[in-house]
């Protein structure tokens, strides 16, 4: 890991960033105290529409209204009744 101080941050700053982009750490100091860290962030990845095409379905009431019953348990007005063994 660098260590440069403000000026030479502000002056060299594209060659800082192609550093870091190279997968180097960077600190900025301001008058010999890190005050800052330049660092990579990882690649994003890219997603693949339809990766999960015929392995899920959805049924046709996926957003029928809720039964009494559960809409109940979801607004805490109800609690579930415990089966016995």
């Amino acid at each position: 890991m660098s260590k440069v101080n403000v000026h030479e941050a502000k002056t060299r700053f594209s060659r800082l960033l192609r550093r870091v982009a190279a997968g180097e750490e960077i600190t900025i100091a301001n008058r010999g105290v890190p005050v800052a860290r330049l660092v990579p962030i990882p690649a994003e990845t890219t997603r693949k529409l339809g990766f999960f095409r015929g392995q899920m379905t959805i049924p046709d009431d996926f957003d029928a209204p809720l039964s009494e019953e559960v809409l109940s348990l979801f607004e805490g007005k109800r609690h579930r009744s415990k089966k016995k063994p």
